[in-house]
């Protein structure tokens, strides 16, 4: 990487990250959804048969929250970069020499800290009820929800130039997709304990290959197959995004 590529990286994510630690708040307000299924949702699992006798539930359920929070987060992380577009000051940027890549590059990193700060926030509440820490699984598990996320927010990023000038693209596409991807990768409840046709559904996922992993490291199980799934596919939707978000970035703008 050249240090005028570096720079301007630094230059975008700044101009970024400015107003989420103006407004650590907006933070928060972001959660508000997993913090109620955490509260109010994980403590009846530890009632379900599903769980009898297998240990502590939130060990199963927290990992599922913070995928929960990287659909309903990055995914949406094109909604800025859409207003941007329409209300016309991202052409503002574009007469800059700022290279377009790292355009991508700089938002992508703002959703990585983003990510990173409410994960760690989930984990730290999680604690007090039950979660049972382990500090290399845990590492590893946000490393790969990282991953996960840098590659859905830069997908985030092509629907939103794709959807210019109105953005309807955008809004429908995100809705259509978003649920059926959270719930068929058994975030809320175990999808062995479905029908046939969901648990296969459930398998055409890659998402549910992630959760499943992110649940292996969480649980300190290092070894398991299911790890090597979830990484497989991290990185392949990281690879996918970032190939199809530096494209957009330089050719659809």
């Amino acid at each position: 990487m050249s240090v005028p590529f570096l720079r301007d990286t630094a230059t975008v994510f700044s101009r970024e990250v400015a107003p989420m630690f103006r407004e650590p708040l907006g933070l928060l307000f972001t959660m508000g959804q997993p913090l109620l299924f955490l509260f109010l949702f994980g403590p009846l699992l530890g009632q379900t048969q599903s769980f009898a006798g297998q240990g502590s539930h939130w060990q199963w359920f927290v990992p599922g929250i913070l995928i929960m929070m990287c659909l309903s987060g990055p995914m949406m992380a094109g909604y800025m970069l859409l207003v941007e577009l329409i209300g016309g000051s991202m052409e503002r940027m574009l007469v800059t020499p700022l290279d377009r890549t790292a355009m991508l590059v700089g938002r992508t990193l703002k959703e990585f800290v983003a990510l990173l700060a409410q994960a760690v926030l989930i984990i730290a509440l999680a604690v007090p009820l039950g979660f049972r820490l382990y500090p290399a699984g845990v590492l590893a598990g946000l490393v790969m929800l990282v991953v996960f996320g840098v590659g859905l927010g830069a997908l985030s990023f092509v629907l939103a130039i794709a959807s210019r000038p109105g953005g309807d693209l955008f809004y429908g596409v995100t809705q259509l997709v978003l649920f059926p991807l959270m719930l068929l990768s058994g975030v809320l409840l175990p999808m062995d304990s479905g029908p046939q046709w969901l648990r296969t559904a459930a398998a055409l996922n890659p998402v549910s290959y992630i959760v499943e992993a992110e649940r292996s490291l969480f649980s300190g199980r290092f070894a398991d197959t299911s790890v090597l799934y979830g990484t497989l596919a991290a990185c392949a939707i990281a690879v996918i995004g970032l190939v199809m978000g530096t494209r957009a970035m330089r050719r659809g703008i």
